[in-house]
């Protein structure tokens, strides 16, 4: 990954990950080993693809509610209906530097249910409010911290008191 120093710790994770899934493993048992290993290399490039993008993109995130985790990736969104402790591609994202959105915490879901996307390009869009809507990353933060959210590796810049 240019850019990007690689670690042996996320390929070994990610190799893990997709050995691991349901399919690559009846394909082994099965005697498919072949096939198993070819699917398991396109799952790891994929996801090194993905994290390529969530350390570039301007307004690339993580968040995670009850519905489940989301890595928002401008066009592209990879999720799962379970936390982030159970979602590798996500923790190793985070891990990497990749803003995190905790809003399990939030009790007002209708307040959050109603915030404006996240601009998929890093623009701001200028239309005040209404479906469509889109802002920031760093003005979502705002907004759903505000609600209770926490935040991991925020990318607003540090204000002094």
């Amino acid at each position: 990954m240019k850019g990007i120093p690689m670690q042996t710790g996320v390929l070994r994770v990610l190799r893990a990950t997709a050995a691991s899934w349901w399919r690559h493993k009846e394909l082994r048992r099965t005697g498919q080993t072949g096939q198993a290993l070819q699917l398991e290399r396109e799952t790891v490039l994929r996801d090194l693809g993905y994290l390529r993008q969530a350390a570039t993109l301007p307004n690339a995130h993580v968040i995670c509610g009850e519905g489940g985790t989301f890595i928002h990736l401008g066009w592209t969104t990879v999720s799962t209906l379970a936390p982030i402790e159970r979602f590798p591609l996500a923790t190793l994202a985070v891990a990497r530097g990749t803003p995190f959105i905790d809003i399990r915490p939030v009790t007002n879901v209708i307040a959050c249910a109603n915030l404006p996307r996240v601009a998929r390009d890093g623009s701001d869009d200028s239309a005040p409010s209404g479906p469509g809507r889109s802002v920031s990353l760093t003005d979502y933060i705002d907004m759903v911290e505000r609600l209770g959210a926490r935040i991991v590796n925020d990318p607003r810049p540090r204000q002094s008191i």
